[in-house]
């Protein structure tokens, strides 16, 4: 019997054996990160075929919310800049509307008003520099406090009451993908599947007889600092300073920005939150933000905000923080991992 690992963000573990019925796989980049759709126990054809629609979707999504260059999304925010509204589409209108939703649970945490801070720090581009932004741009942008209140709806016409809001979906159009690719998927038949965007990862069925195995990605080592099964209908999501970030005088700048100082966030290196139901994909994206950025000292509130049982911290000093329920779901690989599970 052999493991194979994949590390994208999460680990994927599959386990395969000649008995097994097979396991088709696929890759894609999109969103700015690795995809891979794999799917238990179909033949090739029909799986080439589901996998082949998601990846349409995904690249659709995509072309429809990319922050900074010609989308839905940026068209928006042009408009947001002159005070002007705009029409959008139904689809938009929805993920914005729940997004305002969300924000609100986590007391602004969660803030995709942000795009103009994370613009400033260089965030908003392909390829990022290792440069500081000048620190009165960042005061004058925090100042305007954009937030995901200044929207006003009319129907699926839009407007700011800021005009600093420049909204970037980063923080929730994964999780939206995830939850649409599990849709598309039942449509087309498939019941045991494995979806992974980028480290937020959502389970339909299972791997045959064993529910699928993933490992949460070390933050700074290779390879899985844990392993856990993932259920029918669960997801989980990690958001860490270790995929998009940058150095000046060794000193980390992530992209994970705390709206109240317009900073990067410091003091953590991971958060990884495990979420289930109808919207497990979207809520695996968008909740974890809110414990990362309330730190040490307030992710366990912020996790009770975001409703969530089931939680983990990496400290800056390699501690995991866990909730109990947490604890109970996870195989760690090192047994002298340091570990906080106090209330």
């Amino acid at each position: 019997m052999m493991k194979r690992w994949l590390l994208i963000g999460l680990v994927l573990l599959l386990q395969a054996c000649s008995k097994e019925l097979p396991t088709y796989q696929e890759q894609g980049y999109v969103f700015g990160t690795l995809v891979e759709v794999s799917i238990y126990g179909e033949d090739e054809v029909k799986a080439r075929a589901a996998v082949t629609a998601v990846m349409r979707e995904f690249q659709r999504l995509h072309d429809m919310l990319h922050a900074w260059k010609p989308s839905e999304l940026s068209s928006l925010n042009m408009a947001f800049a002159r005070g002007r509204p705009q029409a959008v589409t139904p689809e938009l209108t929805a993920m914005l509307r729940d997004a305002v939703r969300v924000s609100e649970q986590s007391d602004g945490l969660f803030n995709p008003a942000i795009g103009g801070l994370i613009q400033a720090w260089g965030f908003q581009a392909d390829d990022f520099k290792a440069v500081l932004p000048n620190e009165r741009k960042i005061a004058a942008l925090v100042h305007a406090h954009p937030q995901m209140s200044d929207l006003v709806f009319d129907g699926d016409r839009l407007r700011s009451r800021n005009l600093a809001v420049k909204l970037d979906l980063g923080g929730y159009a994964k999780g939206y993908a995830l939850d649409r690719a599990a849709g598309i998927l039942r449509q087309r038949g498939i019941n045991n599947a494995l979806i992974n965007i980028g480290g937020n990862v959502l389970a339909m069925g299972a791997h045959g007889k064993r529910a699928w195995r993933i490992g949460i990605q070390h933050p700074r080592k290779p390879g899985p600092i844990a392993t856990l099964e993932l259920h029918d209908g669960e997801a989980i999501g990690t958001s860490g300073d270790y995929q998009r970030f940058f150095e000046v005088d060794a000193k980390r700048y992530c992209h994970l920005i705390d709206p109240r100082t317009g900073y990067p966030v410091q003091g953590v290196e991971a958060v990884t939150i495990l979420t289930h139901g109808e919207h497990a994909g979207l809520q695996s994206d968008a909740a974890s933000k809110p414990l990362f950025i309330s730190g040490v000292q307030g992710w366990r509130e912020a996790a009770h905000k975001m409703q969530l049982e089931d939680a983990l911290l990496i400290d800056a000093q390699g501690v995991v923080h866990l909730t109990d329920a947490m604890r109970k779901r996870l195989e760690f690989m090192d047994s002298n991992t340091t570990l906080d599970a106090g209330s």
